[in-house]
């Protein structure tokens, strides 16, 4: 599989690797019920095709997405590249709220740690900006955590420029994760431009827009605590004007031996701009499938008709 390299000095990492929110299982935004060993050999023959790194987070199922990734990986450590996340915090209840003070970063750190049972985390991001606390202050602590040698690189997730300029003033900025897909653009604009003239990496999450780009979702399959019932391009009006959108896509799929899902994700890949794209997968299936984005690249008057189509139906 083709590796791409995470900012100027950084880990060549695949062009894709495995997302593990939705094997978390329940929580508040949680995708369900899953089954563990349908996660673990997911992981497992995710590695066994190629992909060489894994994007996880605590709070993801409460820390049982972390813990899911160490049992899957015991013994292969060392061929393996994680990345996780601090900032989302819980309490008895589940209750999520957003937490980036220096004295939680290093919490979290720790109670990642063990439950990847690891002696080093290789990217460790801040999941959400946080309002109620110093932006600065928490990068100070990534930046001391880099120094301890609890995590080899540092990055953010959903940051935007003002954000990541604040970090890039106390240290630089390994990587940012933010939210690309054709349905969800914005990023094109002033964050894309930004990363590249900063020698900052993109690793971009939901390339097939939470499973809308698949050309397999089906409304009545979600479960009741799934957390897409929440969001408006799930629903209708919405909903139908997307999936005709994604019907069109299929014969420029198709014509390639590919699903719309591979499409979707060769997309976002095709950004100068983007490092690699984050993939997630429930079972080995999923990951089977999805490996068929890699390595597919669009020609030009298959991105313009992409464009086109999403002009006249969205």
């Amino acid at each position: 599989m083709d590796t791409r390299q995470l900012g100027t000095d950084g880990p060549f990492l695949t062009e894709i690797g495995l997302g593990t929110w939705a094997i978390g299982g329940p929580w508040d935004w949680g995708w369900g019920k899953q089954n563990d060993e349908d996660s673990i050999e997911a992981i497992q023959r995710a590695l066994e095709l190629g992909i060489n790194w894994i994007d996880t987070a605590a709070v993801y199922g409460l820390g049982h997405a972390e813990e899911i990734v160490a049992k899957a990986i015991e013994g292969r450590r060392d061929n393996v590249f994680i990345a996780t996340k601090c900032g989302l915090v819980w309490d008895e209840n589940g209750n999520v709220t957003n937490n980036i003070r220096p004295e939680s970063i290093r919490k979290e750190a720790e109670a990642s740690l063990r439950r990847l049972k690891t002696d080093r985390i290789d990217l460790y991001q801040i999941h959400w900006p946080d309002p109620n606390a110093s932006i600065s202050r928490a990068w100070e602590t990534m930046v001391k955590l880099q120094e301890e040698e609890k995590v080899r690189y540092i990055g953010v997730s959903n940051f935007n420029v003002p954000q990541l300029k604040q970090c890039l003033k106390i240290a630089s900025v390994q990587s940012l994760q933010p939210p690309y897909h054709l349905l969800r653009r914005e990023i094109e604009a002033e964050i894309l431009p930004f990363c590249r003239e900063n020698g900052i990496g993109v690793v971009v999450y939901s390339p097939m827009a939470s499973g809308l780009l698949t050309g397999k979702f089906d409304p009545n399959r979600l479960a009741p605590d799934d957390w897409r019932h929440k969001v408006s391009d799930f629903r209708e009006p919405k909903l139908s004007k997307i999936l005709a959108f994604v019907e069109k896509l299929r014969p420029i799929a198709e014509r390639h031996g590919k699903t719309v899902g591979n499409l979707a994700v060769a997309w976002t890949l095709r950004n100068p701009g983007v490092t690699a794209a984050i993939v997630g997968a429930r079972n080995v299936q999923q990951v089977e499938e999805n490996i068929g984005a890699a390595g597919w690249h669009l020609t030009e008057e298959e991105v313009q008709e992409i464009e086109s189509l999403l002009q006249e139906e969205l």
